[in-house]
């Protein structure tokens, strides 16, 4: 690499742009990602101690409930220095900032958020089970959003560990072009070291030293000598696709270097078709010194990442933006935080400029500046305070009071970056606090986790008064509740978890909405006609097709309006209509009598009037349930998910163990942990995720339609 930095870089860094890497620790459920990034910090300095998720004391896992259940909620940046010793960036120091991110699909909104802003990730599998159903929805979030990866196959000192059966699954299952940068030497109780293909050497760990700093480089052992060439080889191959000068070396019978298949697999990995594999055990620390080494190496700084879209002229322009220190500063709030000690922490990536304590920013969404008091580099829990935050970077800020995910703030007026978006909620339960001094506590408490989570959301019925609150799943849900109680200090009663259905039509069909009102003095006239279409797949989409100005420029956006408000209550049970196309076809107005909110109510009444004659449905959420039992309890699991309606999609067993693949109403899975447990005897273990929506089925419709006639659940 040339020693030359990029004029973009701002000469008061302490970390040049080409030195900066943002990732992601990203994985299933339990497939060691906190455990990674715990052994990351303390091979970087940042802790003294290495935390174990088990007994409580990961570093990012630091909420209570975190602690308690053993999972990550809330995903967790840190910022850490790496050195490697060898390679494109030997001896340079390198600022690492990591953002460890949750497994359970509940809080897959911050994974989404995440990568979002992330320029590389560390995929984690584990050895044992491969690639799971998670993995492949972190795999798929990570494609959206163009972010390059190296995988690291952990629990390599588990029985059953299976290196190259987990590089397979990278391919079969999720299309990965994956290729062992390393190979174990031995695997389970027998892994000792690694293979390093790139340098043709051992590394082989010291027994007596358990936090794994002492290793030592030794010649291939000799029974894997010609299993290390086969792969080697392969892997030359493979780079030879993206590398002209390593190709034409690798045809003519050459020897390549150790540098030239470095930077292949640089430009390999830079180009989003081709993953490096590393093997480790991060609980046994053997494999993480390597895993930095290649994140340091392979992954992007970003330079590297192609430009962010961003929008002028009130979204009608698109440019794209790139790091530059000397440029007006602009960023994205993707995370918020409520802090008890400093109130509300913003998460925020610097996309170019030099973000400066106490300077006011422009936030496009409100049309409002907002002061910076103060920027953090986190740690975690622990917080080191800076006045100044460059591009590329990702810090908190404190002090904007009106923000919310995915907020541009510039020093442009005009100028905002692309939004992330996010599932709907699929489940909701109504909340009641205990007592008249809970009720405000409630409100407060409600607002602000609203703020922090974009997959949660807050309604009230209107026919019942009742307060509704909607997320992504059960364990969602009962974690907003268990943090009203603990954060917010609310006592409240949570309702019965209700499911968030939705409509949709069937049949085009046409409407008419008239609102007239003369009561003496000036009247209300508002009249539209709109076509309504079936949209499968496409979301919800309200266009103006109006020609000629019989209806004015200035009252189509509050027809628009009217008709996206008349769609969050559908005819059939008054649940949200989803996957249409409305276009505004015809109308009339009056000069005097006519203005928005009549025109608003003629865009809600042409609505209902199209659904009449539409074939509106009712859709209930469908899962993804994956199943993973011993084989003598298959049956009895398959029997029972028949009987949820499910529809089993496949099944493939492997070391004993059988996985079952299905899909299943979400209805159907209310308290599925205890009944899985009891069919097998506590041996079996299942995860899910959303699917899609179905239509509901005849049998079930009027039972569904007659609970939310008593108790609506509407999101």
């Amino acid at each position: 690499m040339s020693s030359a930095l990029s004029p973009l870089n701002s000469p008061a860094r302490a970390y040049p742009l080409e030195h900066t890497r943002n990732i992601g620790i990203a994985a299933h459920i339990d497939a060691g990602k906190t455990t990674t990034t715990e052994r990351i910090l303390f091979y970087t300095g940042v802790v003294h101690k290495m935390g174990e998720v088990h007994d409580g004391t990961a570093t990012t896992d630091w909420m209570e409930q975190e602690r308690e259940r053993g999972i990550t909620i809330t995903a967790a940046a840190i910022s850490a220095g790496w050195k490697t010793k060898e390679g494109h960036f030997a001896n340079i120091d390198h600022r690492i900032n990591i953002i460890d991110t949750p497994g359970h699909v509940d809080f897959t909104a911050e994974v989404e958020r995440s990568l979002r802003v992330l320029d590389g990730a560390v995929a984690v599998f584990c050895a044992v089970a491969g690639v799971q159903p998670q993995s492949e929805t972190v795999w798929r979030q990570m494609n959206k959003y163009s972010v390059p990866r190296v995988a690291f196959v952990n629990k390599m000192d588990r029985t059953g560990a299976d290196y190259f059966g987990a590089v397979d699954d990278i391919r079969e299952k999720l299309k990965g072009n994956a290729h062992p940068l390393f190979i174990p030497i031995g695997q389970g109780e027998d892994f000792k070291g690694m293979i390093d293909l790139i340098k043709n050497v051992a590394y082989l760990y010291d027994e007596t030293d358990p936090k794994g700093m002492k290793f030592n480089e030794i010649a291939i052992p000799e029974k894997q000598v010609g299993e290390a060439k086969e792969w080697r080889i392969k892997l030359i191959e493979a780079l030879a696709d993206f590398d002209d000068v390593l190709a034409s070396k690798y045809l003519d019978g050459q020897e390549v270097t150790i540098e030239e298949m470095r930077t292949g697999i640089r430009k390999a990995t830079l180009s989003m078709n081709f993953i490096g594999v590393i093997p480790g055990s991060a609980f046994k620390n053997k494999g993480v010194q390597m895993l930095l080494d290649c994140v340091v190496d392979f992954l992007p700084s970003p330079i590297d990442m192609k430009g962010q879209r961003a929008f002028t002229d009130d979204g009608d322009t698109e440019i794209i933006i790139g790091p530059d220190d000397k440029a007006k500063v602009t960023g994205l709030c993707f995370k918020l935080w409520s802090d008890i000690h400093v109130g509300q922490l913003v998460f925020f990536r610097v996309y170019r400029g030099q973000l400066k304590k106490g300077e006011a920013l422009y936030n496009p969404r409100t049309r409002k500046n907002e002061r910076i008091s103060r920027i953090v580099l986190l740690r975690a829990m622990d917080r080191e305070e800076i006045d100044v935050a460059y591009s590329g970077d990702i810090c908190a800020i404190i002090g904007p009071k009106d923000i919310a995910t995915g907020d541009t703030l510039t020093m442009e007026d005009d100028l905002i970056l692309e939004k992330t978006t996010f599932a709907d909620p699929v489940i909701s339960m109504s909340i009641e606090p205990n007592s008249k001094g809970d009720q405000e506590r409630l409100s407060l408490g409600l607002q602000r986790l609203a703020q922090e989570d974009p997959t949660f959301r807050v309604t009230t019925n209107q026919e019942t008064g009742q307060t509704l609150i909607s997320g992504m799943g059960e364990l969602h849900l009962e974690i907003i509740v268990d943090r009203l109680k603990r954060e917010f200090k609310v006592e409240a009663k949570s309702g019965k978890p209700q499911i968030s259905y939705r409509e949709t039509i069937k049949l085009a069909s046409e409407g008419v909405g008239k609102f007239i009102r003369q009561s003496g003095g000036r009247g209300q006239y508002g009249h539209a006609e709109i076509k309504l279409e079936p949209n499968p797949g496409k979301g919800q989409e309200v266009i103006s097709e109006i020609v000629g100005g019989v209806i004015p420029k200035e009252f189509i956006k509050p027809t628009i309006e009217g008709i996206n408000e008349a769609a969050n209550n559908g005819t059939v049970a008054g649940y949200p209509v989803i996957d249409f196309k409305a276009s505004i076809v015809f109308g009339s107005f009056h000069e005097v009598d006519s203005n928005e909110m009549a025109f608003k109510m003629a865009g809600i009444f042409a609505f209902k009037d199209a659904m009449k004659d539409a074939k509106p449905i009712l859709l209930e959420p469908i899962m993804k349930v994956e199943v993973v039992t011993p084989e003598e309890y298959q049956g009895d699991i398959m029997g029972d998910l028949n009987r949820r309606r499910g529809q089993i999609q496949g099944m493939e067993t492997k070391n004993g163990l059988c996985n079952i693949n299905s899909l299943v109403p979400l209805a159907e899975m209310f308290g599925y942990s205890t009944d899985v447990r009891s069919l097998s005897k506590g041996r079996a273990s299942y995860s899910m995720e959303p699917g899609n929506f179905e239509q509901v089925p005849a049998s079930i419709l009027k039972q569904v339609v007659e609970s939310s006639t008593r108790a609506p659940a509407r999101t």
